[in-house]
Order: C-alpha cells, then sequence, then structure tokens
C-alpha cells in the first residue's frame, strides 16, 4: 500500500522534535518589564524604613506604585512563558533527567512569586488616608518577602535545571552554565535575608544577574541537539 505525500508529511511532523515556540521573544519582553518595574519603583523605602516612612512615601506616590505593580504584574507572564518553552526545548533536546521539570516548576512559581509582590504592592499603593503605620510595614513587607527571597530562590530553581543539564549535555558554553550555577547558588543563600538584612545585596544579583543570564540562554541554546563526533 502507498503512502500519500501529506500523509508522509504528517508522519514525518509527529516524529520531528517540537521545541516550541521562539524564546527569545518572552525572556526579552520579561527582561524589558524588570529593568521598567526597577525604574518605576526605584525610590520605594528600603525594607528596614519605618512603617510610617512607608505611609507616608505610599501616600504621596500611589500612582507610581500601581504603575509598578502593573508592570511587576505583567512580567510574570513572560516568566511563565518563558519556563514552558524552556521545559519543551530542553525535552525535544533529549533530556528526560529532572532538569527540565525542575525548570518549569521554578519558573512558574517565580512568576507566582512575582504575581503575588504586585498584589501586596498595588494593596500598598492605595492605603486610605487613616491607615496606620503597621498595615503599611506589613503589606510593603509580604511585597518584599514575595518579589524578593521567595522569587530569588524559585528563579534559582529554574536558573540550575537549566544550568545542570546544559553543562553535562554540552547544551550551553561553559562560561554560561557555570555562571548560571553561580547565581543559582547565590539565589538559594539569599534566604539568608530572611535571618540578617546584611544579605539582601544578593537580591538584586540574581534579580539582574539571572536575567541578563536569561536573554544569553534564550540565544544560545539550541533547537537540536549538536552531534559529537569522536
Amino acid at each position: 500500500m502507498t503512502t500519500t505525500p501529506t500523509a508522509q508529511r504528517a508522519a514525518v511532523t509527529a516524529h520531528r522534535p517540537q521545541s516550541g515556540p521562539p524564546l527569545l521573544a518572552p525572556v526579552l519582553a520579561f527582561a524589558v518589564l524588570t529593568v521598567a518595574y526597577v525604574v518605576v519603583n526605584r525610590s520605594t523605602p528600603r525594607p528596614d524604613a519605618s512603617g510610617l516612612a512607608v505611609l507616608h512615601y505610599a501616600q504621596a506616590h500611589g500612582t507610581a506604585i500601581k504603575v509598578g505593580a502593573f508592570l511587576l504584574s505583567a512580567s510574570a507572564v513572560p516568566l511563565a512563558l518563558s519556563a514552558a518553552v524552556l521545559y519543551r526545548r530542553l525535552r525535544a533536546l533529549g533530556i528526560t533527567a529532572p532538569g527540565s521539570a525542575i525548570t518549569l516548576v521554578g519558573g512558574v512559581l517565580a512568576s507566582t512569586a512575582l504575581t503575588l509582590s504586585a498584589m501586596f504592592t498595588w494593596s500598598g499603593g492605595r492605603l486610605p488616608a487613616d491607615a496606620g503605620p503597621a498595615l503599611a510595614r506589613a503589606l510593603a513587607d509580604l511585597s518584599f518577602l514575595s518579589g524578593g527571597p521567595a522569587y530569588a530562590v524559585m528563579f534559582a530553581l529554574l536558573i540550575a535545571g537549566v544550568s545542570v543539564p546544559g553543562l553535562l549535555a554540552g547544551l550551553l558554553p561553559r562560561a554560561v552554565t557555570w555562571t548560571g550555577l553561580v547565581l543559582a547558588a547565590v539565589g538559594m543563600l539569599s534566604t539568608l535575608t530572611l535571618l540578617a538584612s546584611g544579605f539582601g545585596y544578593l537580591l538584586p544579583v540574581v534579580r539582574f544577574g539571572g536575567t541578563i543570564w536569561l536573554v544569553f540562554v534564550a540565544a544560545l541554546l539550541p533547537r537540536t541537539r549538536p552531534s559529537r563526533h569522536p
């Protein structure tokens, strides 16, 4: 029995690895929205600021806070998409180890952390005139915890999930994978911010360093696995 050209094309498509949509588009969108959020909220009071200082800032800069919350919430969407595409790309490249699943879980949880941070930020930007400093400080703390340490740890999972198989399978340059492993370790160490505020400097390292790293990964991660010649 002969097969038609249409059936032959369908059979080829069915067995062809599907790496998913382009990865660079959602990653660049995430990077742009992240930078925009930081620019809008650059004067936000520090985590150690008093509740009264936070309250005064919120009442004087409500619009900027709401815009920042919108940008932060918007950045969570391309991050989740990036994690999904990375998962599919790694699977198409033959990565059946837990790394691909860790990448997806880390990306989804990091996106969730950003969404929660945006919700707390938005709530803190519309405090009524009779709100107390304790409420302002509590909302600011929740926003910081979800968008700071929680996000850093989950994003570190995404980075590690890509870096380990990228190194072992030779999918990425060694400099990129080792940089990713260092950033993942920094992300895990950033949880020490919960014990001592002096470790807070690790958080922007993960946020900005990890974002730049993700752009490099999106540009360099192949769609097909390179063949190895003896």
